[in-house]
């Protein structure tokens, strides 16, 4: 079993308290998105603009609360599909062709092999749902399928984050003592194995958990699944596109057309997951393959919080179109086009300088070389700030939510007297404003992932290169903002 490194635990995330909260209190946090920006009443739920006369009868009357209350939220036959979901992911990985790569150099000398074919097995998937719906259109049965059991596709996924978290936990635990043969290379995460239970399920105990599947599954059988790699690019950030595909046909189907706004966000966001499954190798050289273990906080943050939580302004935008014209889609397209140019160039190029630093697009760059033989940038882009590639993926987050405008909406129903046909109406009203909470939710969210990113980054490299890293802040003063953090 692994052994427990010797020393005084090093916590992250305020330790216990902030693993309790985020194992416990974010899953709530992402059912109050579905719950209180809906389709039924309003976003917010109008009930929720006047607390003082609220209920919980009123709110569950202006909220897609299931009729068979929590039992409700979760359904077995969604659970399943959702696991063919992941299921066909798995197979088009096993089977397809795709890069060879070894990765970076683990602490016990060893690289494990990856075969990388996510780009391929996006395109299929995207393929089998763009015939499906050339045929059934807006009905296709995939669009409604999510549109209607939205809240129970979150549960299932939840469960799945829970229960991989749970299974990777316990397997650490076979990880050989030191000394002992270990022709899997297998290893303990730096912070993961503090003795705190919660902690570490939170965190991960183990750095790079693989499995081998069993000789007698057809086809895969004998193969191994590194699940972090799997889950940090598979099934989150494509599910993550085909939701906003869900909403815009979801849209089309209530109201006859598409908008500019969503079709803008769509856009974007596929750009950033397509971009990053066609640079899907690139993802070994990232703090979360290097340094992180693979728990609660990658597991639920990969199928739950990026999919569902930042799909959010698209599902907005389903229940309350809204046009952009010229002008707005002129300024979003310029807030994209600068945050991708500084993210995918900056990352570009410190990629091609880990894995080739005589590649003649990198070997000018100035360096630093530190004591252990690494070498840090400090020109080029990475003379700029020395997180600067977090700038660029904010302001393209940025973009992802200026399309909703100042949001916010009541839906008022009417009932015809003699047909009984029941019309909506959507209007601004009281809620105006208010349903930024929700569409502008991500940008605020992911401005303090990245600064507290960031922070976790500089205090790896400090311990890592200690004197030669304070050299190098000192040559490179900026974080993320240059001239202003």
């Amino acid at each position: 079993m692994g052994v427990k490194p010797a020393g005084k635990p090093h916590y992250e995330f305020l330790g216990p308290p902030g693993a309790a909260f985020i194992v416990f209190v974010l899953p709530l946090l992402t059912y109050a998105t579905v719950f209180f920006c809906n389709d039924v009443s309003g976003c917010p739920a109008p009930g929720l603009l006047s607390p003082s006369t609220l209920s919980l009868e009123k709110l569950k009357s202006q909220i897609p609360w299931p009729e068979e209350g929590l039992l409700g939220l979760f359904d077995a036959g969604v659970f399943c599909w959702t696991l063919s979901f992941y299921g066909a992911s798995l197979l088009l990985h096993f089977v397809l062709p795709g890069d060879e790569v070894d990765g970076v150099v683990l602490s016990n000398g060893g690289r494990h092999h990856y075969k990388f074919n996510a780009w391929s097995s996006a395109m299929l998937i995207m393929a089998g749902l763009a015939v499906g719906t050339a045929i059934q259109g807006a009905d296709f049965v995939v669009w409604t399928f999510i549109w209607d059991k939205f809240p129970q596709l979150v549960t299932a996924n939840l469960a799945i984050a829970y229960a991989l978290s749970a299974a990777v936990y316990l397997a650490s635990f076979s990880i050989p003592h030191p000394g002992q043969p270990n022709p899997d290379n297998r290893e303990l995460a730096p912070g993961g194995c503090t003795g705190n239970i919660l902690y570490d399920f939170f965190i991960g105990r183990e750095l790079n958990p693989r499995f081998k599947l069993p000789g007698w599954i057809p086809i895969a059988g004998g193969q191994v699944l590194d699940v972090k790699v799997f889950m940090e690019i598979r099934p989150g950030l494509l599910g993550y596109i085909i939701l906003d595909l869900a909403f815009i046909a979801h849209q089309y189907k209530e109201h006859g057309y598409v908008t500019d706004s969503i079709l803008l966000i769509t856009l974007f966001q596929a750009l950033y997951v397509f971009d990053s499954l066609y640079m899907e190798p690139a993802i070994l050289t990232t703090i979360d393959i290097i340094a992180d273990g693979f728990g609660f906080m990658l597991a639920f943050g990969d199928i739950v919080w990026v999919p569902f939580i930042y799909s959010l302004p698209a599902r907005y935008l389903a229940v309350y179109p809204l046009s952009l014209g010229f002008t707005g889609i002129t300024a979003v397209l310029g807030i994209q086009a600068v945050g991708y140019y500084i993210f995918r160039s900056s990352n570009n190029q410190k990629n091609r300088f880990r894995t080739n630093p005589s590649d003649p697009r990198v070997s000018h760059l100035e360096t630093i070389t530190t004591e252990t033989g690494s070498k840090l940038i400090v020109s080029g882009w990475w003379g700029r700030a020395r997180h600067i590639n977090y700038l660029g993926d904010w302001i393209m987050g940025f973009s992802y939510c200026t399309p909703t405008g100042v949001a916010g909406y009541v839906i008022h129903s009417y009932t015809n007297p003699v047909t009984g046909a029941v019309t909506r109406e959507l209007t601004q009203g009281p809620a105006r404003g208010w349903g930024m909470i929700f569409t502008y939710f991500y940008i605020v969210y992911f401005a303090v992932l990245l600064v507290h990113r960031e922070l976790r980054d500089e205090e790896k490299c400090q311990k890592k290169y200690g004197k030669d890293y304070e050299r190098y802040c000192k040559r490179v003063r900026w974080r993320i903002i240059p001239g202003v953090y």
